[in-house]
């Protein structure tokens, strides 16, 4: 690899934005799975850490050259990356930020990593535990909680979702307990 991959510390605060996909074409492009919402949002990001769980392909920064909107989806190139091999090199690879380069969020829209272990308590009181994971469905994302049982609670802010308060981690709900 060029000098543009040279080995660095991973970001503090990591945040996996997407991952590399296979090889497009043979001048060194690749598809790219993106995570974010928009899917066209993982664009506003120039600068990526590399990461995988390999020994053999350890973690690296790397510039984006450019990206090209397809109609299936996103293909990127980075600088150094010049061939199909060296494209096909970094499948798999989760592309990664550091938080601090996430946009900030509006009034009212929450990052699911933030969410992420808030515990979910009842307006009544009861406790229902704490958010393990999200679920992305058609009509709406649903917050999976993890208690005396794992509930799965539709993310609809203002009424099911009464209050969000990501400084005291909890987030206040009106929720069938039983359901």
């Amino acid at each position: 690899m060029t000098g543009s991959l040279a080995m660095d510390a991973c970001p503090e605060d990591p945040v996996v934005v997407g991952e590399i996909g296979r090889a497009y074409g043979v001048k060194g492009w690749f598809w790219v799975t993106s995570h974010t919402r928009p899917e066209d949002g993982i664009q506003r990001y120039t600068r990526w850490y590399l990461d995988s769980d390999s020994a053999t392909n350890p973690g690296r920064w790397v510039n984006v050259a450019r990206y090209s909107p397809q109609s299936k989806g996103i293909v990127a190139k980075l600088q150094g990356i010049d061939d199909r091999t060296q494209a096909e090199a970094l499948t798999g690879m989760r592309i990664t930020v550091a938080a601090s380069d996430l946009p900030k969020a509006g009034k009212g829209e929450y990052f699911w990593r933030d969410l992420v272990g808030c515990r979910v308590v009842h307006v009544d009181g009861q406790d229902f535990g704490v958010v393990e994971d999200l679920i992305e469905t058609g009509a709406n994302d649903v917050l999976v909680v993890q208690g005396d049982r794992e509930r799965l609670i539709p993310f609809i802010p203002d009424q099911v979702l009464v209050m969000i308060d990501l400084d005291q981690r909890r987030i206040l709900v009106d929720w069938d307990p039983d359901f």
